[in-house]
């Protein structure tokens, strides 16, 4: 068994590989051709003078640019910057590694070629009105580390004005993965999620969508106590009325009893805890896991730095805990959602991502987790069982057929093999460029 010294020296490397690594590439990603050049007579074809027929058959019916383009498979990452990891607001430089990390997981894990595109503005008309112009250029739009509230509002207008999906991945990304985790975590405690308390410790973008979604799964929002900065979420906090509606709208539903105080009072005799809050460690006390239900679940989610060690959790009397780390088990990371489920949303063209499509993404997650092994340890996937990302992709396209959402139609047959050919072809280009040396090992 480690100790904690070195559980604390392994779970500080990441940061020192880091800052090594990412010098020696300049970069994580590139753009390489995807057609043929075979001689410099190719660009007749590709451009000018042969692309002019192109162009002027997608001008007489823009649908082609779905065919003719690759439109169909790109999706824009935007951010400005203003709530990176658990930094804060660091501007978009600093914004740009975290982007490019996000684009190298759509294409590794999902098949889908991702840009990112980090803007110099903390005006939401101004970011609203960049993705609405940047719409013929890319099949679909990821949100991504933007500061709440203005993240909710710069999220439902984009999705009722734009024409491709957009969605926010730290709301709708990280609830599709908690709730799997949730699912499969009341599965080994035995417990159901109408009958279980919630303790959600953080009111931000992520923990206010993971309430929104848990309820639309059936928990019971009397028995959901959901706790920001200045306590708990009641009918009592009448200065939310006006400064965020949806904290406000969370004191209404939630919180029947009307439990004040802190984070202390909101976990006491929880059955699970949720934290996406300030990183820890110590933003969880020992303590306060201590008083909660026999079995306890721990969701200890904040980065880059848990609000609590997952052995300091477990020596408080979790049963089950989860962090967003990939050094820990149980990583409750969006990585295991957004590749697939807008790998899904751009094969069958869906004109946005729904809650129905997000939980159909999470009950085939936390399924596939059963099917591979079921434990406290192994609560969800890891990125390593890549398999997961068809299924996914599969079960969301069905869902966007299901719902109406979807211009193209597919069998669950079809479906699944185009999103497994898509990504199998993503990973095994990746392997090539390492095989043939294009992509340099660097010296350890």
């Amino acid at each position: 068994m480690p100790t904690k010294e070195e559980l604390l020296e392994k779970a500080d490397q990441p940061g020192r590989d880091a800052l090594r690594l990412h010098p020696f590439y300049r970069g994580k990603i590139e753009i390489v051709p995807k057609c043929r050049v075979s001689s410099p007579d190719d660009f007749a074809i590709w451009y000018t003078p042969g692309v002019a027929a192109v162009s002027s058959e997608i001008h007489q019916n823009p649908a082609l640019v779905y065919d003719y383009t690759n439109k169909w498979n790109t999706v824009a990452v935007v951010s400005d910057g203003s709530r990176v990891l658990g930094l804060g607001n660091i501007g978009p430089e600093a914004a740009l590694p975290t982007m490019e990390g996000k684009a190298l997981l759509f294409k590794y894990l999902g098949g889908v070629d991702a840009f990112p595109i980090c803007l110099d503005t903390d005006d939401p008309e101004e970011l609203i009105r960049t993705v609405e112009i940047l719409q013929p250029s890319f099949g679909g739009i990821n949100l991504e580390d933007i500061a709440q509230p203005k993240c909710f509002t710069i999220l439902d207008r984009l999705r009722r004005e734009c024409r491709i999906p957009v969605w926010h991945d730290d709301q709708q990304g990280t609830a599709a993965v908690t709730l799997a985790g949730l699912i499969n975590a009341l599965e080994i405690v035995g417990k159901k999620i109408g009958l279980v308390k919630i303790a959600l410790v953080g009111a931000g973008a992520a923990n206010l969508s993971v309430a929104r979604l848990i309820i639309a799964f059936g928990a019971n929002p009397d028995n959901i106590i959901i706790c920001d900065s200045k306590g708990t979420l009641h009918k009592g906090r009448a200065e939310l009325r006006k400064t965020h509606r949806l904290k406000w709208e969370m004191c209404e539903t939630t919180n029947r009893a009307g439990v004040s105080g802190g984070i202390p009072e909101a976990m006491e005799g929880a059955d699970v805890m949720i934290a996406l809050s300030r990183p820890g460690p110590n933003t969880i006390r020992k303590e306060w896991i201590s008083r909660m239900n026999h079995n306890a679940i721990c969701f200890a989610c904040a980065n880059p730095v848990p609000e609590i060690w997952p052995w300091e959790a477990k020596e408080a009397g979790a049963r089950i805990v989860a962090t967003g780390r990939s050094d820990f088990p149980n990583q409750i990371n969006n990585s295991l959602g957004f590749p697939g489920i807008f790998r899904g949303a751009l094969d069958v063209r869906a004109s946005g991502i729904s809650d129905g499509m997000c939980i159909a993404a999470s009950l085939e997650l936390a399924r596939c987790a059963r099917e591979l092994g079921l434990s406290e340890e192994h609560l969800i996937p890891t990125m390593e069982e890549w398999e997961v990302y068809p299924r996914i992709a599969t079960a969301v396209g069905m869902r966007a057929i299901e719902e109406g959402v979807a211009l193209k139609k597919f069998t669950r047959e079809d479906l699944y093999r185009t999103a497994e050919t898509i990504i199998k072809r993503a990973r095994a280009e990746a392997e090539m460029l390492v095989r043939e040396g294009f992509i340099q090992e660097p010296d350890l």
